[in-house]
């Protein structure tokens, strides 16, 4: 287990890549697992409005934005492996994620700790977009610019598919 941590953070710190993940099934689904665990435990101690819908709506869409992906251009082989990947670095990032989604609107307007907060988000964002982008140049083989621009368009569809299926209070 801690061969795949350490294996995950250097794919996080963009040392390693996809193809170093053994291709298994299995793994995929531990993975999956676990950034569902992890998530879910960090939004229960930090309590976010409505998060189990959300969490599963948003770990199901990933996983077949990958497996279309990787269908679409013709590498299905390399979907287990990408995806345990990209569920790898999610589940690392996850804490850090939501304690930062958390934090955010409860920094008061005009506080000295809105801008370093906001800043750390914005860092985390960033962080993860280059890690799954650097999954996702290694899986197909493309582009840096290419894979950025995929992994922006997903984090942002997903983002409209919680919005479109969990709309905000009020709206």
């Amino acid at each position: 287990m801690s061969e795949l941590l350490r294996l995950f953070t250097q794919i996080a710190v963009l040392r390693r890549g996809p193809q170093d993940v053994p291709a298994s099934m299995l793994l995929l689904v531990l993975s999956m697992l676990a950034y569902l665990g992890v998530k879910a435990l960090v939004c229960t101690l930090l309590p976010l409005q409505a998060w189990p819908g959300p969490l599963l709506a948003e770990t199901l869409f990933t996983l077949l934005w990958y497996v279309a992906l990787l269908r679409l251009v013709g590498r299905p082989e390399r979907t287990l492996q990408t995806a345990t990947a990209v569920f790898g670095v999610q589940t690392l990032l996850a804490p850090l994620l939501v304690a930062c989604e958390w934090l955010i609107p409860r920094v008061q307007q005009g506080s000295a700790w809105q801008l370093p907060v906001a800043s750390a988000g914005l860092l985390l964002l960033v962080w993860l977009i280059t890690a799954n982008s650097h999954v996702v140049k290694a899986a197909l083989e493309w582009s840096a610019t290419a894979s950025v621009v995929l992994v922006i368009l997903q984090v942002f569809s997903v983002q409209l598919l919680l919005v479109m299926l969990f709309p905000p209070a009020g709206a």
